[in-house]
């Protein structure tokens, strides 16, 4: 009893110790769990709400639609859960100059339902629901009246549609139609698109620079209304990935099973079969055709043979009384004379018979006689004559369309995509990915300083009771039962640091993360949740390092005597420091100078801890304020740096000429260069098989391809900074010369945000799509540097021989061979006049234009870029590591003071004042912080430059920067943290007694 009662007497004592372990422990638990509670939480509530709302876990799209064939191939597919056909359709509408959207019917099988936020959800035709997105851009509400167009190609169904029709009709076959919705519509209600939860009331610009929306907005409508009977894509929940968490790996792995069997025979079988239906279709639409002409061309025959009928029988009856006459003519001359024979043959003859050649040759002089039965003939025969070329013509078409038919429909293409596919869902994933990877690296370093910190700390408490334990062992007292008393107080002070530390991670730190992410991302559900594994694996880590230290620290004393531990510690031999070796500086130092001097550097493991712990600090802080840096100069070196264009303007492929027209009739451009820009996809092409139209497998990111006219490839690096960029050690790059990248015809430049993201180099095989979903195998022929965004690069040539195949000619929004062989530009990048304001004001107008889609200003993107997640990480993780150095230089100072007891006692003996003996020993940890601030400042560049291995988001590339301020700023917060410090530990220095200080141990 008395041995516990004096345990719990020396933790009273050491209670400053105490103290510095649990909020070292503290620290270290809350940055290990807070991040990646807080990113865990934010995973699970999205999870929750995508198998809520049934998010597809497969979309199927083809460039020919989807037929019923195609739907029920789909549901046979082992591991399908549920499958819905999906209808859409763009369309257009009048707001602040012309907008598009996506007429989406809401699904009846449970999949892609969107969550009602106000009022209700749509039943009726003409009724819809929006997004709160276009609520805040229109102005409008529920109730509000909307009238849109359909465009001419409005879907992708519609599309192929035009192409394929044999006839030009909008069928690809006798039954099936592309969608069609009403035009007269009425807002009943609002919604949130689970396939895209950005926060349109939040912090818009974050994710502005990936958007990968082809349409502004989408409308929901229910099924009533809606006409067509060809889907636009296939939607698809798989069986058993609801179980699994979507941003796991083990759902991705779920999921691949199943694509891979669609990719496989049925993906294979089916665009073979929905050709044939083409086909078919195309063969059965001309059957109809010949066989409604040969119905028209014999009823025109048939009337032709009966008024040719009717006018022979008018000659023969002409002829007929001719040849009567005649024969009764002869008649009488005969019977003239003679009578009697004359009177016999006239009562028995018939009446005359004419041969054929005779009667032809009457008929003739018949027709050729009377002008109206000469006309009439005329008649007849050029109506015949007519005919038979109408026959002939109408013939010989449809074996042209016959003949045409298998090429004029292309191969079709299906396209099978995860979730990995949508850019909401994408830009959600790599956004807590690579804040979780921050929370992942960062307690590293906690660690190791609460492992230095801890041994510091209980080294100095084991000896302060060396004679206790010594006496302790002498007595009987077994080595582990003695050591118990260090090992739990480390221990007690290891778990309510953890503790706190756990209130702190799961409660504190994922409450300020997830007000941030609620204000990029809506959320429903959102709640915050312990993982106990994780929880007591986190505390476990630093009870281990703790315990492992102190265990260390009580061996080490230990391993000698009872009798040489109950006798005090020898002093250190005295020797000689370097500086004493250096004369001519060693002679210029003074007395207490040359003392500090000793104590700083004879005292080695006292100098590394303090020197390690407080560059670890500062590395943090430094470390922190590189992100803010290389965040805050993003914007500024993509739009300003890269980017020399200040405008860039797109239309639409029809506009592309009244566009360019605009621009240029403006007088603000002082030069241009006309471009395409599409919407495509890129993925690192693999061993198998390049058209797997994956596009949303891993390693695929969505890119901007920009393809640039032959005449005018050098003018490229006019408007774009080109310059190579190559890989180099952990995680950095090196940056070529300016102007010593060029576009050619060999290959494609590559952005390096998509390069570094999927590990792509020049000389590398990539897989391209381009806006008409067509894909081709491109070679890399440099990496651009390039920070915001995923641009790649193409010449028009290059461009031709990639896409320009049979299939892309007829795939969707195909060209026919001879427009395809000169691309529409249907984009400007130029330089403007006139001051930022003014370039900004110039974009502005020139969206509300109804030729222009799009109208970008570079120095409205580079004022107004943030990332503001990224920013509320790098102050938490500052002030996180402005309280671990602030701990870190109590501990340390309260152990210098607690090891030099006597030797601050013996100076205020020799006369020393208060303020002397404060100077004195503060001077020495000033020495130290100084030196571990030197430290801490490159270590925290070196280990901020390894950051964009950690960083690794779609379309953002970190190049690290680390201003000057922020080192002063590092620096300074340091040294401030250390004179707070010295508050601390002068009164310490006041209360040492020289008397008992200096008492012999007995």
């Amino acid at each position: 009893m008395a041995f516990v009662k004096d345990m719990l007497r020396m933790w009273a004592h050491s209670w400053k110790r105490f103290i510095s372990i649990a909020m070292i422990t503290l620290l270290g638990v809350a940055v290990l769990t807070g991040i990646y509670a807080g990113c865990r939480d934010a995973f699970r509530s999205t999870d929750r709400f995508f198998d809520a709302q049934g998010l597809h876990d497969v979309q199927v799209l083809s460039t020919a639609g989807l037929s019923n064939g195609d739907i029920a191939a789909l549901r046979k597919v082992n591991g399908v859960a549920k499958v819905q056909a999906e209808r859409s359709q763009e369309v257009t509408f009048d707001l602040d100059g012309r907008k598009s959207a996506t007429m989406q019917e809401i699904g009846t099988n449970g999949i892609d339902q969107p969550y009602l936020q106000e009022g209700r959800m749509p039943k009726k035709a003409g009724e819809i629901a929006v997004t709160r997105k276009f609520i805040r851009d229109s102005g409008k509400h529920i109730g509000s009246r909307l009238t849109v167009t359909p465009e001419s190609a409005s879907s992708d169904t519609s599309d192929t549609s035009d192409t394929n029709g044999a006839d030009g009709t909008n069928e690809t076959n006798g039954t099936d139609e592309a969608p069609s919705f009403p035009t007269k519509l009425t807002i009943v209600g609002v919604v949130l698109d689970p396939q895209n939860l950005s926060n349109p009331d939040g912090y818009s610009a974050m994710t502005s620079f990936r958007s990968t929306a082809t349409t502004d907005y989408t409308f929901f409508a229910p099924s009533d209304g809606v006409t067509g009977t060809l889907c636009t894509s296939a939607t698809l929940l798989v069986k058993g990935a609801a179980a699994e968490s979507t941003f796991d790996e083990s759902y991705e792995n779920t999921v691949k099973q199943v694509t891979d069997r669609i990719d496989g025979t049925v993906k294979t079988d089916r665009q073979k079969a929905r050709r044939q239906e083409l086909l078919d279709a195309g063969n059965r639409k001309i059957a109809d055709a010949r066989a409604e002409a040969d119905k028209k061309f014999a009823d025109a025959q048939s009337q032709i043979d009966a008024n040719r009928q009717q006018f022979n029988q008018q000659v023969d009856q002409i002829v007929s009384m001719q040849a009567g006459a005649a024969a009764a003519n002869a008649g009488a001359a005969a019977a003239a004379g003679a009578p009697n024979a004359a009177a016999a043959a006239g009562t028995n003859a018939p009446n005359p018979q004419l041969d054929e050649t005779t009667r032809e040759t009457m008929r003739e002089t018949i027709i050729a006689a009377s002008p109206e039965l000469t006309q009439a003939k005329q008649q007849l025969d050029q109506a015949q004559s007519q005919l038979n070329e109408q026959k002939a013509s109408t013939e010989q078409t449809l074996k042209t369309k016959e003949n045409e038919l298998k090429t004029s429909i292309p191969q079709v293409r299906w396209y099978v995509q995860d979730r990995q596919s949508l850019g909401g869902f994408s830009a959600l994933k790599s956004d807590l990915d690579s804040i979780q990877s921050l929370g992942n690296a960062f307690p590293i370093v906690f660690l190791l300083v609460a492992v230095m910190m801890s041994l510091t700390a209980m080294a100095r408490m084991v000896e302060e009771d060396r004679s206790l334990i010594g006496t302790y062992v002498g007595l009987g007292y077994g080595r582990l039962a003695v050591a118990s008393r260090y090992l739990l107080f480390a221990l007690l002070a290891c778990l309510i640091g953890g503790g706190l530390g756990l209130i702190a991670g799961f409660l504190g730190i994922p409450a300020f993360l997830l007000v941030v992410l609620q204000g990029m991302y809506v959320m429903p559900g959102l709640r915050l949740e312990y993982d106990w594994l994780y929880g007591s694996l986190g505390i476990a880590l630093f009870v281990v390092g703790v315990l492992a230290a102190t265990i260390y620290a009580c061996v080490q004393e230990m391993r000698q005597t009872p009798a040489a531990l109950m006798r005090p510690k020898a002093p250190r031999a005295g020797s000689r420091i370097l500086l004493e070796r250096i004369r001519p500086v060693w002679n210029r130092i003074g007395f207490l100078g040359k003392v500090t001097a000793r104590n700083i550097f004879r005292f080695k493991s006292r100098l590394i801890m303090t020197v390690g712990g407080v560059a670890g600090c500062t590395a943090l802080i430094v470390c922190g304020l590189a992100i803010n840096d290389t965040v805050a100069d993003l914007g500024i070196k993509q739009y300003r740096d890269i980017y020399q264009y200040d405008l860039m303007v797109v239309s639409d492929d029809s506009d592309a000429s009244a566009m360019r027209t605009k621009v240029a009739s403006d007088g603000r451009v002082t030069s241009s260069l006309d471009v395409r820009i599409e919407s495509g996809d890129l993925t690192v092409a693999g061993s198998g098989d390049g058209d797997s139209g994956k596009a949303g497998s891993s390693g695929s990111e969505s890119i901007q391809l920009v393809a640039v006219p032959e005449k005018h490839l050098s003018d490229l690096g006019e408007m774009v900074t080109l310059q190579p960029v190559s890989s180099g050690m952990l995680g950095t790059s090196g940056v070529g010369k300016t102007g010593s990248l060029k576009l050619d015809d060999d290959g494609v430049i590559v952005a390096q945000s998509a390069a570094s993201a999927l590990g792509v180099k020049a000389g590398s095989k990539v897989r391209l799509t381009n806006g008409d979903g067509v894909q081709a195998t491109a070679k890399v022929g440099a990496v651009n540097r390039n920070l915001i965004g995923s641009d790649v690069y193409v010449s028009e040539t290059y461009y031709a021989k990639l896409f320009d195949s049979k299939d892309a000619k007829n795939t969707k929004n195909s060209k026919s061979s001879e427009d395809s062989e000169a691309l529409t530009w249907n984009a400007v990048l130029a330089k403007l006049s006139g001051s930022d304001a003014s370039q900004t004001d110039y974009a502005e107008s020139l969206e509300e234009d109804s030729s222009v889609m799009k109208a970008v200003s570079c120095a409205h993107m580079a004022d107004s870029f943030k990332f503001d997640l990224m920013g509320a990480v790098v102050a938490l993780i500052v002030a996180l590591a402005g309280g671990l150095a602030l701990v870190v230089l109590f501990t340390l100072a309260n152990t210098n003071v607690s090891e030099r007891v006597r030797e601050m006692a013996t100076l205020k003996v020799l006369g020393f004042f208060d303020r002397e003996v404060h100077h004195y020993v503060n001077r020495e940890m000033m020495i130290l912080t100084v030196m571990g601030v030197i430290l801490g400042l490159p270590l925290g560049r070196l280990v901020g430059g390894m950051l964009t291995m950690a960083l690794n988001m779609p379309s953002l590339y970190f190049e690290v920067e680390v201003k000057p301020l922020s080192y002063v700023i590092a620096a300074v917060a340091t040294m401030t943290f250390a004179l707070l410090v010295q508050l601390f530990v002068n009164p310490v220095l006041d209360r040492i007694d020289p008397i008992s200080s200096l008492k012999s141990v007995e």
